[in-house]
């Protein structure tokens, strides 16, 4: 894939005069009252992972979507690993969640049968948890003009790599050098479409219940290995797409990623001024339209400048303009739900919005008369991190936990919002009862991912352990039960998936990465002592990168005491190291492992990715292998 050129200055300027253009045609549009009022719709996004058979990722989406015949309904995302379904826009009210659930069901079936035609499955998560940095390179972006534009244009504004620090359970700190990360997170977006007289008060409505609506419906507590936040996507989507400079950041810039800053007050081209006003143009077009010279005429502008603009903004609640061609409208989508763990769970989540934001909206007015922004922002990042036990303040100033806030208040506003909107009775039942249990137990996606990778233990390698917990997830999503109700990956599980061949099929799969390393300067006593206390009998030498420089061998220091040499002064790690160990990376070939240990006649083999030591495998390691393998090729009779 080639990258696309930077634009020129004149097509920069040109462009933020379309831009600009647009941004006053709305505004005209708001005061001649030309959107369409008196009706409300809902519609959602599904966005999925493409998983094969060891629940690695799979980059088949463009196979996937011509075995499925490119239904309209189905499309590309940013990664070959993923895709996204639309759901049809349906009025508010009646039966619309269980249709929608019905369609979007439909879709993902689809998706997933055209999927198993090529050896993979569809899987709904926020993040895979198998996912690993070397299924974030360009060779996996979708090979779009659009995207490569994206990350063309991101680094570029950026002027370097992408540096993720995210704190949870544990740390996580990557540096990439392109947008792939945001490929990492798969959504479940929501869209309400309003009038624009109603816009403030269902906007702030709508903000101010993301917070207590995350904590019950996160899904994405494992990134690249690390347990992170109950809902890491929020953490990492803002880094993945964060173009802003070192200066930027240190004058405390908004980043594109945002929950914003303040209350709209008045009208949702408030919105459109400050995303024009705060976020440089990342990419242009060409765009020829006169809008208000349409408007003159009678008829309705695309605004695709400002549209185009406004997709580079990731606000958690963004506004949208759309038209049938003939009347246009206002929407709100709400992009802060994860994927899964179920169509259904993802319908009771939905349930569970537009009930809340109904009924705050209905209850308060415009909630920012009694609700400070700053609470609602605190709630929404609470809840990313800690999920239902988030502290969370809401209208009153009293501060509980977000599962208490949800059971003794805003689950019972919900039932009210939705039935005050006309939704069918057995809808609100199902869907409700299903957000309701879930809240009780306190058994939202990552807490089910969570608690099944401590039952785990520490037996199996991480890389058995989360595929094992990937493999029950995407059996469970078959059997029709919402996420609160399925069964812990046990112990049966884990011997299933750590029994497979796709368990040691490649290196990367069952190296060590809990190492114990030492620097070249260090004192070879460390060494010894380390070997003795860790009973290990290689240590990798790596230098203050991280980079490979050596191996220390327990040989290495038996010949040192064999010398018998009195020293009058320490010896050095790099006295006595091997300056040029065989290595391996995590995609080689277990087999090719192997053969290359007996080749070289070594005891273990450092795991470089790059330069980079991540891991070591040793004789033992692959004496276990061996007896597995025999184990499959005997089926399972042949003993160890």
């Amino acid at each position: 894939m080639s990258a696309a050129s930077p634009p020129d200055d004149d097509l920069q300027r040109r462009y933020m005069r379309a831009l600009l253009r647009d941004v006053h045609a709305f505004e005209r549009m708001l005061e001649a009252d030309c959107f369409e009022t008196g009706v409300r719709r809902i519609g959602a996004e599904q966005e999925m992972f493409l998983v094969d058979d060891a629940m690695n990722p799979a980059p088949l989406a463009d196979t996937v979507l011509a075995e499925a015949g490119h239904p309209p309904l189905l499309t590309n995302e940013l990664a070959l690993f993923n895709l996204e379904a639309n759901a049809t826009p349906r009025l508010f009210g009646g039966r619309c969640l269980s249709e929608m659930e019905a369609e979007l069901t439909s879709l993902v079936g689809l998706a997933d049968g055209a999927a198993r035609r090529h050896g993979a499955q569809v899987l709904l998560t926020g993040i895979l948890p198998t996912l690993r940095m070397r299924h974030l390179g360009l060779s996996n972006m979708t090979p779009k003009a659009r995207y490569a534009e994206i990350n063309r244009a991101t680094c570029a504004a950026r002027g370097g790599s992408f540096h993720v620090v995210i704190k949870g359970l544990d740390e996580l700190d990557v540096s990439h050098d392109n947008v792939m990360l945001e490929s990492c997170n798969t959504s479940f977006q929501l869209h309400l479409q309003v009038a624009p007289a109603e816009f403030a008060r269902l906007y702030n409505a709508a903000q101010a219940v993301t917070g207590p609506l995350l904590a019950a419906a996160t899904n994405s507590p494992v990134l690249l290995g690390k347990q992170l936040w109950h809902e890491t996507r929020v953490a990492l989507f803002q880094h993945s797409v964060d173009a802003r400079t070192s200066l930027e950041k240190t004058r405390n810039a908004r980043p594109r990623v945002s929950f914003g800053d303040s209350w709209v007050r008045s009208s949702a081209a408030e919105v459109w001024r400050d995303n024009v006003a705060r976020f440089r143009v990342l990419f242009v077009g060409n765009h020829d339209e006169d809008p208000e010279g349409v408007l003159d005429t009678g008829g309705i502008p695309a605004l695709t400048a400002l549209r185009q603009h406004n997709g580079t903004v990731y606000r958690w609640n963004r506004v949208c303009y759309g038209s049938d061609g003939a009347v246009p409208h206002l929407r709100i989508e709400n992009r802060v739900l994860p994927a899964g763990p179920s169509v259904r769970d993802e319908m009771a989540t939905a349930a569970l919005y537009y009930g809340m934001l109904m009924a705050t909206a209905a209850e308060y007015g415009d909630v920012q008369g009694c609700m400070d922004f700053a609470d609602a922002k605190a709630n929404f990042f609470s809840a990313a991190r800690f999920g239902l036990k988030a502290p969370m303040t809401w209208v009153g100033g009293r501060t509980v936990t977000a599962r208490e806030l949800l059971l003794q208040r805003l689950l019972p506003m919900a039932r009210e919002g939705l039935r005050a909107g006309g939704f069918d009775s057995g809808d609100i039942d199902l869907y409700l009862g299903i957000a309701g249990e879930r809240i009780e137990s306190a058994l939202t996606g990552s807490e089910w991912t969570l608690a099944s990778l401590r039952g785990l233990g520490a037996a199996s390698t991480l890389d058995v352990r989360e595929r094992t917990v990937t493999s029950v997830m995407l059996r469970q999503q078959r059997s029709g039960q919402p996420g609160h109700r399925w069964p812990l990956a046990g112990p049966s599980d884990l011997e299933a998936v750590h029994g497979s061949r796709e368990s040691f099929r490649t290196v990367g799969q069952f190296m060590s990465t809990d190492l114990f390393t030492v620097r070249p300067d260090d004192l070879v006593d460390l060494a010894a002592n380390l070997m003795d206390w860790e009973h290990v009998r290689h240590v990798p030498v790596e230098d203050d990168q991280g980079r490979l420089v050596g191996l220390l061998s327990h040989r290495a220091l038996l010949r040192l005491v064999a010398r018998g040499e009195r020293r009058t002064a320490p010896v050095a790690v790099r006295d006595i190291m091997r300056t040029d160990p065989v290595s391996v990376s995590p995609e080689t070939l277990t087999l090719e492992a192997i053969a290359l240990m007996r080749q070289a006649r070594v005891g273990c083999l450092p795991v470089v990715d790059g330069e980079r030591l991540v891991g070591i495998i040793t004789e033992r390691d692959l004496i276990d292998v061996a007896a597995r393998l025999l184990d499959e090729h005997l089926g399972g009779t042949g003993g160890r």
